[in-house]
């Protein structure tokens, strides 16, 4: 029974943390990852920053470019790494809300900097979609294959594998292609 507690105690810790995290972190971390296997999101990398302000609409092309994008994060991150934790992101931010929202006092330039970013992730814009192309789909369907190609797939097109690719030897003792093969010693008993 003790152990059944503990259990029940780590879930709703868990529970916690992760209704704790804010949106804003949630987006920091989606991006984060994005792309990369090996991310815990705790880190970013600029590639991953870019792409969020590019995303996110903070970069505007008249306040904000890609430039100021990159100078800010090479600005805010440590010398000799090329990530930035969650804190350094939230000051990066800081630092292009000025420019972004230039009107705007600081407070109220970062708390719209937030809203531009919360709740989003990363955007499939600009991922290459394969197109059904008919040249495409003519070069691949089997049913017109001729000659020793046809003979790799069966009716329905699946391939036949090895048994398609390989001559398979025909050890039955008769020519190939002889169309009364196994019929000799029917023959020979008949006539006996």
């Amino acid at each position: 029974k003790p152990v059944k507690r503990l259990s029940s105690d780590s879930n709703s810790l868990e529970g916690a943390t992760a209704g704790e995290m804010s949106a804003l972190e949630e987006a920091f971390r989606k991006f984060a990852v994005h792309g990369d296997t090996r991310a815990t999101g705790k880190e970013m990398h600029g590639k991953n920053w870019s792409k969020l302000c590019k995303d996110c609409n903070i970069i505007d092309g008249k306040n904000v470019t890609t430039t100021d994008v990159d100078i800010v994060f090479s600005k805010i991150k440590g010398k000799s790494v090329r990530t930035i934790t969650f804190e350094q992101f939230k000051e990066a931010l800081q630092e292009l809300s000025k420019k972004r929202f230039k009107g705007k006092s600081d407070e109220e330039a970062l708390q719209e900097m937030y809203k531009l970013i919360e709740g989003k992730g990363p955007g499939l814009t600009g991922v290459t979609k394969t197109v059904a192309s008919p040249t495409v789909s003519r070069l691949t369907d089997t049913s017109k294959f001729t000659g020793s190609h046809k003979e790799r797939f069966d009716a329905s097109g699946k391939g036949k594998g090895r048994a398609g690719r390989e001559d398979l030897v025909d050890n039955s003792g008769y020519v190939s292609g002889y169309k009364h093969a196994g019929t000799y010693d029917h023959k020979v008993q008949g006539n006996k």
